[in-house]
């Protein structure tokens, strides 16, 4: 039987669906797959205070699916890797470059 040990996993959880995803020092790789199976454009780390910070770009159609119903992707993304995690679309972010252009010229 395939899965043996997730399937007593989730029998002991009544049922509750799980994922499993592979564990990465790397904060970017680790928090692709963690927010797998939305595919991420880019990803930058900053450092602001104690708690890591994701900045999470994805395509416009795989915004949703990254960020989940109600949220709880990302909540439990975040929660998972130890740091705060922004989620954007492409046009988000091209929309705050030009007006950060614009306020510029």
């Amino acid at each position: 039987m395939k899965g043996s040990r997730v399937q007593s996993i989730i029998r002991e959880l009544r049922g509750e669906k799980i994922d499993i995803i592979e564990y990465s020092e790397d904060r970017v790789t680790f928090a692709q797959s963690a927010l797998a199976p939305a595919r991420i454009t880019r990803v930058s780390v900053t450092h602001e205070g104690a708690t890591p910070h994701l900045d999470v770009i994805v395509e416009d159609e795989q915004l949703s699916l990254a960020i989940g119903k109600r949220g709880q992707n990302v909540r439990l993304a975040s929660e998972l890797i130890g740091a705060r995690i922004d989620i954007k679309s492409e046009t988000d972010v091209k929309d705050e470059v030009a007006d950060a252009l614009a306020r510029m010229l």
